[in-house]
């Protein structure tokens, strides 16, 4: 097995700097995710609490509200199985940097492809972010319409 010395450690630690930020950054809008699922969930609760009670043309503008916030549930969904992917291969990113630095073996294309995986699950997760944002605002304008004067 080959010796490695610290100061040929260094800069291998240095590297993985990067995946590790994209981790700690990936990690901070997975808890925006959550917590907009829990809230997402709640309300679609709170309301088929409501229909129960409500006269018939509530309850079909109940469901149409908890129809939209169930669409919504499950692109968080996926912005989140998204976000957790992009951190899983950012983690084995770090492991390939590391194997690759101890074992001297060139995982280039390896770690290309690792890196390429992280960055295009992270893509796909804030897509469906954005998507669930026009969501969430469509349902405000449609909830207000009413209220707020030159929309409808």
């Amino acid at each position: 097995m080959p010796s490695t010395h610290l100061t040929e450690l260094i800069p291998e630690l240095q590297t993985a700097i990067g995946p590790v930020i994209l981790i700690s950054g990936v990690g901070l809008l997975l808890l925006s995710l959550t917590n907009r699922f829990g809230r997402a969930a709640d309300r679609a609760r709170q309301l088929l609490r409501e229909m129960h009670t409500a006269e018939e043309a509530d309850r079909r503008r109940l469901a149409g509200q908890v129809e939209n916030l169930y669409q919504r549930a499950r692109l968080i969904q996926q912005a989140i199985i998204c976000g957790v992917i992009s951190v899983f291969f950012a983690a084995i990113l770090i492991i390939a940097l590391f194997v690759a630095a101890f074992l001297k073996v060139d995982l280039v294309l390896t770690i290309i492809l690792l890196f390429i995986c992280c960055l295009a699950s992270l893509i796909i997760s804030l897509v469906a972010f954005i998507i669930e944002i026009r969501l969430s605002l469509r349902a405000l304008r449609l909830e207000l319409g009413r209220e707020i004067p030159g929309t409808r």
